[in-house]
This record gives C-alpha cells, sequence and structure tokens, in this order.
C-alpha cells in the first residue's frame, strides 16, 4: 500500500469515530476510546519502525521538522499520531463529562474543535468543566 492509501482507510475511520462519539457517546465509547486508537498506535509503531532509519532530520530544529516530514511515510506516521491523540482525548472528555454530569450537547462543541484543532477543543472542555464545577458549587 502507498501512504496515500493508508491515508484514505484512516481518515474516514477517524471521521466515523468522530461521529460516533458526538452522536451515540456511551455506545461509541469502546471503539472509540479503545479499538481505534489501538489500530492507530499499531499503524503508528509498524510506519515508525519501517522507516525512521536512515530517515533525514529530527526534532531539534523547526528545519529538521521539516526535513523529516519530507519523507511521506513519516508525514504519514505523524498524522496518524495526530489522529490517535486527538481522538483518545475526544474520548476522554466524553467519560470525564458523564462522570462530573456535564450535558453531552455542552461537550460537542468542544469535540468538533477537539477533532479539527486538537488543544484548542481540550482547552475548551477544561473551561466548560471549570464552569460548570463552579456552578455546581
Amino acid at each position: 500500500m502507498t501512504p496515500d492509501q493508508i491515508f484514505s482507510i484512516v481518515n474516514p475511520l477517524a471521521a466515523l469515530s468522530w461521529l460516533a462519539l458526538i452522536v451515540v457517546p456511551r455506545r461509541a465509547a469502546l471503539v472509540t476510546g479503545v479499538i481505534v486508537p489501538v489500530i492507530f498506535a499499531a499503524l503508528y509503531a509498524v510506519l515508525i519502525a519501517v522507516n525512521w532509519g536512515g530517515a533525514e532530520g529530527g526534532f531539534s530544529s523547526l528545519p529538521d521538522v521539516a526535513r523529516l516530514f519530507a519523507n511521506r511515510w513519516l508525514l504519514l506516521a505523524g498524522w496518524v499520531h495526530y489522529l490517535c491523540f486527538d481522538l483518545l482525548t475526544g474520548a476522554w472528555e466524553v467519560q470525564d463529562a458523564r462522570a462530573r454530569g456535564i450535558p453531552h450537547p455542552l461537550v460537542v462543541p468542544c469535540l468538533i474543535l477537539t477533532f479539527l484543532f486538537g488543544p484548542a477543543g481540550w482547552l475548551l472542555y477544561k473551561g466548560l468543566a471549570s464552569v460548570h464545577a463552579r456552578s455546581k458549587a
């Protein structure tokens, strides 16, 4: 398979996982919080193991990162890394909100933002959780 073919599989899988997390969070918990992230993590590990040796670049400077990600396989690995950790973050937001008694419709904007912009969505969720905790006090 090519990097483009793998990309065309993981992207829709991530999108469907996010849709399930938003629409049916209780039913999607195992899939979005465990199964799909395990698939992504395993794929990431294989991509790194097979393509890391001899790769140009590194993490010590922005130009080094650019050289590293010039390798399409490592660029794909980086993308799968993002998909995995953002999905884990979204699944955690849903679980944490349920434990705190935060209504799911209030979490949905956080999930959408986490899906699109990772840390910004997590930050919005942390703000929501903080406001919710103060309103209960």
